[in-house]
């Protein structure tokens, strides 16, 4: 059989030209700008996360249908972290490998943490539209991190200030589920509650998240002669502990947090979410921009939005102004144009201070009204 003979230049191109297509692949990184969303895409808690992913790639749509970014389209990158810390690094490892240049995310406060050392040593910028733990901006560990709602201890502050001088209320108890969020949630309001001088923290306890059930907090809170509950957390604890109240006869007050401002909440809860109250971000419904984001959801997904959906959007347009205002996707650039940019957002025209944090934004008090959570006006 006769040898064949090949030239050696011929095979270092292939051989270059295969290394190109690995690292760049096809459709590479260059032909789209890649925004990830980072979130509980599954579980207990993707009634937050799943209605962010579908407001961000209305933004995306909206951004391609009118030529896109810097003149190239935006591919929007989806990763479930199902909430948990210790998945959320998994996932924020996965969006920077596919080139993510930004990221909408996370939703909860302690995965968002767990997320963020990985996205500081990629340079990617992280913005959520829902984590509040107040670390996340105020402890300048995360200068990659924004966000487009206020945090917890403005949070907090109207709980409890709701608590004291609308309720009247004299003896509270104060509950969290002891994660990042829930538990520092929780602390802020009994350190508000102490510094008043109008009323005494009776009991101050963590509950251990997914138990079958709280009746054994119930009881102490009963004990303890409380008028209220304030409970730093999610709605799925939420609605075992506001259905043990109701059932064992305590009609107290039970206020919590936009960790269960959720209609999850009152479709678990049933008829003992009435009259239950809960922080949340501020209506918005009088801005024109907010309307047209609602009837664009509606129409394209055949349900209202989340009640994070507006802060998610919101997150998406002001990452995508900053990419177009910079003209680059450098991360510094891209930092920059956020704290010195203006964008018009369903939340108003916003733009970020120093620490990451939205000026111009905040919460409201909602109370759950024939089935519906209401915004109650000051």
């Amino acid at each position: 059989m006769k040898k064949k003979v090949v030239n050696k230049q011929f095979i270092t191109v292939i051989v270059a030209g295969l290394l190109v297509l690995t690292f760049t692949g096809v459709g590479s990184a260059a032909d789209t700008i890649k925004m990830g969303v980072g979130g509980a895409h599954s579980g207990d808690l993707a009634s937050y996360g799943l209605p962010i992913v579908k407001a961000v790639k209305l933004v995306a749509e909206d951004v391609n249908a009118k030529g896109g970014i810097l003149g190239k389209q935006v591919e929007v990158i989806a990763e479930d972290d199902v909430c948990k810390p210790e998945v959320a690094t998994n996932t924020a490892t996965k969006l920077v490998s596919q080139g993510v240049t930004v990221v909408v995310g996370h939703v909860c406060s302690g995965a968002t943490k767990a997320a963020m050392d990985i996205y500081k040593d990629a340079k990617v910028v992280a913005m959520s539209g829902s984590a509040t733990n107040p670390d996340l901006t105020q402890s300048g560990k995360y200068p990659n991190f924004f966000r487009t709602i206020a945090s917890d201890d403005a949070q907090a502050k109207l709980e409890v200030d709701f608590a004291l001088d609308v309720l009247k209320l004299k003896k509270i108890a104060v509950l969290h589920d002891k994660g990042d969020y829930g538990k520092g949630l929780a602390e802020f309001a009994k350190t508000f509650i102490e510094k008043s001088g109008k009323a005494q923290v009776v009991l101050f306890e963590g509950i251990t998240p997914g138990a079958v059930d709280y009746s054994s907090v119930v009881n102490k809170v009963k004990k303890a002669g409380a008028e209220a509950i304030i409970f730093g957390g999610y709605h799925p604890e939420a609605s075992k502990i506001v259905s043990e109240m109701r059932k064992s006869k305590m009609k107290i007050a039970f206020i919590s947090d936009d960790g269960v401002k959720d209609e999850t909440f009152i479709k678990v809860a049933g008829k003992y979410a009435e009259g239950v109250y809960a922080t949340g971000p501020k209506d918005t419904s009088t801005n024109p921009l907010d309307k047209a984001v609602k009837e664009a959801y509606k129409k394209a997904y055949g349900e209202d939005v989340g009640v994070f959906s507006i802060n998610g959007y919101a997150a998406a347009q002001a990452l995508l102004n900053a990419i177009q205002k910079a003209g680059s996707t450098d991360y510094d650039a891209i930092v920059k144009a956020l704290r010195t940019e203006q964008v018009d957002t369903p939340l108003g025209k916003i733009k970020f201070d120093d620490r990451g944090d939205a000026i111009g934004v905040g919460f409201s008090v909602y109370q759950v009204k024939d089935g519906k959570y209401v915004e109650l006006k000051n």
